[in-house]
């Protein structure tokens, strides 16, 4: 049996540790700063706060102070904490990690340079680390369609593990398959991971028609806006594609579980869909982050940030074409410039002929 360190202690991080339980490992959970009370509840009932249930036999929790302690002989090391505290996370790495340990991340996102490249944000950790560390450690990451809560329950739940190396992927995958987590693997370490961090942009946007009809007050009518939010989905899943292959990544992974099969999960609710639906009431984007979802993490509408951003310097740059990403710049355009509900439908799939 293997010993997992987890540093983080979220709503995923801490379901990941149900099917390595099930399978008799046992996992070390390390809050961050921001986990303390979390790991407190652990450590005196067991139950996770967040997550409203109780861990299994097997987990043990530990504060950040004792992260040292809990790290010491892992058999597999996990990045659990979410794309605000990537740089924090290779902070941390740099006094946990030593040559030839195995890393699995699922923080996902992507980072801009100052001329607009974007990089994969395990590819950040690595860089904060330093070559002389980072290439004696193997890297993976977990990506594809995964709510928390559902796989804490032992809902079936289908994902795809990804790495260069895929020895070592296939070793990591068998240690967390079971009867309800199925796990596929793939070496297409860029489009996974571009995938894994797209597909939140465009759940930003499939809160619109929800919204739109909220403020007709046409909430329970019978017909509604499915034809709408397929336009938008299938213009995500277009872009999700040219993203992948942006970076360098296979386009193909845009049809599988990592890229449409995340993206639809996504869509179907949370903070940014949330969010979203507020914009397709009439109100600006502004008011929505600043008053009605003040201090809410917002993954997927902090990645238009950047990747909107980005697109404005690759487009000067030349690397992409004006014409390029036509819904992730109309969505940047209303996180950024608090722009109306006006979608582009011309723009897209190539553009009306």
């Amino acid at each position: 049996m293997a010993k997992i360190a987890i540093l983080g202690a979220g709503i995923m991080a801490t379901a990941l540790t149900y099917p390595l339980t099930d399978n008799g490992h046992t996992v070390n959970l390390v809050g961050t700063h921001l986990d303390e009370d979390i790991i407190t509840s652990i450590q005196n009932t067991g139950v996770h706060t967040n997550l409203d249930l109780k861990v299994n036999e097997g987990v043990t929790a530990y504060q950040l102070a004792d992260a040292a302690e809990a790290f010491e002989g892992a058999d597999l090391i996990m990045s659990g904490v979410n794309s605000f505290g990537v740089e924090w996370v290779a902070e941390q790495f740099k006094g946990l990690l030593k040559p030839g340990d195995k890393v699995l991340s699922i923080t996902k996102g992507l980072h801009a340079e100052e001329d607009g490249t974007l990089t994969i944000l395990p590819e950040v950790i690595k860089q904060r680390l330093g070559s002389e560390l980072a290439d004696q450690i193997k890297w993976g990451a977990i990506t594809g369609p995964s709510i928390a809560g559902e796989l804490a329950v032992g809902h079936d739940t289908a994902v795809v593990f990804t790495s260069v190396d895929q020895d070592y992927i296939s070793w990591v995958a068998d240690l967390f398959r079971t009867d309800y987590y199925h796990v596929w693997t793939s070496t297409d370490w860029i489009g996974c991971e571009v995938a894994a961090a797209a597909k939140n942009i465009y759940a930003f946007g499939a809160g619109f028609a929800k919204g739109i009809l909220a403020s007709q007050g046409k909430e329970n009518d019978r017909y509604v806006m499915f034809n709408y939010g397929a336009g938008l989905f299938a213009q995500g899943s277009v872009e999700l594609r040219q993203f992948i292959e942006l970076l360098g990544g296979n386009g193909d992974t845009a049809t599988g579980l990592c890229g449409v099969g995340d993206m639809f999960v996504t869509s179907m609710g949370g903070r940014n869909v949330k969010a979203g639906t507020f914009v397709g009431q009439g109100v600006k984007f502004s008011e929505v982050r600043d008053v009605h979802m003040k201090g809410v993490t917002l993954e997927g509408v902090a990645a238009i940030g950047v990747v909107g951003a980005a697109l404005k310097k690759l487009t000067e740059r030349g690397v992409i074409k004006p014409e390029d990403f036509p819904f992730c710049r109309y969505l940047y355009s209303v996180v950024a410039e608090d722009a109306p509900l006006d979608l582009p439908w011309a723009t897209f799939f190539g553009g009306e002929k």
